[in-house]
């Protein structure tokens, strides 16, 4: 495996990071107060093609790979947990299931619009009572003539209100059998789907989490994604790639935690010396950096094997699982170098903390992730 940088890779990253730089930066804490979901934000990352990046360029998409996405992921993580949380839910969730399972004419109705921002997406599997247990989902779809009429709830969905197009996984068959699922696409303003209950988090707090709500939400049969029965299957491919941006997602928040303590480390004095000095501070600081490179090979190692069209179910549920706990440890680490600043939220270290939990959680807990190792690595 070469990991070496090429050059389209280093100019997407750099575009990434003035963007965060420039348009998020300045309003990351006044987003993160009111809970504000920056929707024009992301509009204006679609024109650069940060929100398609996946997807062909005859689609509208940028045509990129998994390792450009990668980047694209941490810079903007560097700056904001929930942004970057947001990027990857429509990249690689709802623009990434159409990709991989839609036909030629849901292709080219969805993903030009998708690619370029025009329309927001959702992805919804996780239900009130169904979390780890996705097989067990209580919403529903039910075949009516030529239609599919849903109901049901999908909570926990990042663009629960505002996607403008949701990817949606519902039960056609008997609960806890195999083939009992099935993905369909829903466009906003359908009758009988809207939004419901928005999240107050302890993080990601820019970064839109909501319910969707089916009420006889009557859809036609060409907006079923593949075959019927097989949504759970598609679901679990798509979290594998899922898997691999909230590792990118973790890297970015642990990283930019990292940077933030190295340079108050060296800024802040103590005893009349830069508290770098002290063994104390320099040892977080030199696990802090061995574990982000660990992390960082893990999730390249994951890309490559993507990008390769290799079987990828181990190796990113190993990215997530560390990459996520690392941000965690990163985050509180860099609490603790910067003292009682660091608890107050004019400093981003703080903000790093209350995001970092997520990465543990979404997309499947550690708990999960461990469960999907064990079975790759015992082959049960």
């Amino acid at each position: 495996m070469e990991f070496t940088t090429n050059e389209i890779t280093t100019q997407v990253a750099q575009t990434a990071r003035d963007f965060a730089l420039q348009y998020i930066k300045p309003h990351v804490m006044e987003w993160d107060e009111a809970q504000t979901f920056p929707l024009e934000v992301f509009k204006a990352m679609g024109q650069l093609g940060l929100m398609g990046v996946l997807v062909p360029e005859e689609l509208g998409g940028a045509g990129l790979t998994y390792f450009e996405y990668k980047v694209i992921i941490e810079e903007i993580a560097k700056v904001c947990g929930a942004i970057g949380l947001s990027v990857a839910a429509h990249n690689s969730l709802c623009t990434g299931h159409i990709l991989a399972f839609g036909n030629d004419a849901q292709k080219k109705r969805y993903l030009p619009k998708l690619a370029t921002a025009e329309w927001l997406g959702a992805w919804g599997l996780t239900e009130p009572n169904t979390g780890s247990d996705a097989g067990n989902m209580q919403c529903t779809a039910v075949k009516d003539g030529n239609d599919w009429v849903l109901n049901g709830t999908k909570s926990w969905i990042t663009h629960g209100k505002s996607g403008d197009v949701a990817v949606v996984i519902a039960r056609t068959g008997e609960p806890r059998t195999r083939n009992n699922s099935t993905a369909f696409v829903v466009e906003r303003g359908t009758a009988g789907f809207s939004g419901g209950k928005k999240e107050n988090k302890l993080g990601m707090r820019a970064s839109e989490t909501a319910e969707m709500i089916f009420d006889q939400c009557r859809i036609p049969d060409e907006n079923r994604l593949g075959e019927i029965g097989n949504g759970f299957q598609q679901a679990m491919k798509m979290l594998d790639g899922g898997r691999i941006s909230i590792a990118s997602l973790s890297l970015g928040i642990a990283k930019g935690a990292y940077e933030a303590s190295v340079q108050y480390a060296k800024e802040r004095h103590q005893f009349n010396q830069p508290i770098a000095s002290f063994q104390g501070i320099s040892f977080k600081l030199a696990d802090m950096a061995t574990e982000i490179d660990a992390a960082d090979l893990l999730t390249l190692q994951a890309c490559y094997r993507k990008h390769e069209h290799l079987s990828v179910t181990r190796e990113a549920a190993m990215a997530k699982y560390y990459a996520s706990e690392v941000a965690v440890k990163a985050a509180t680490d860099a609490v603790q170098i910067f003292g009682g600043y660091g608890y107050t939220k004019d400093f981003p270290v703080e903000k790093f903390y209350r995001d970092a939990k997520l990465c543990t959680i979404g997309e499947g807990t550690s708990e999960i992730q461990k469960l999907v190792i064990a079975r790759e690595v015992l082959h049960v």
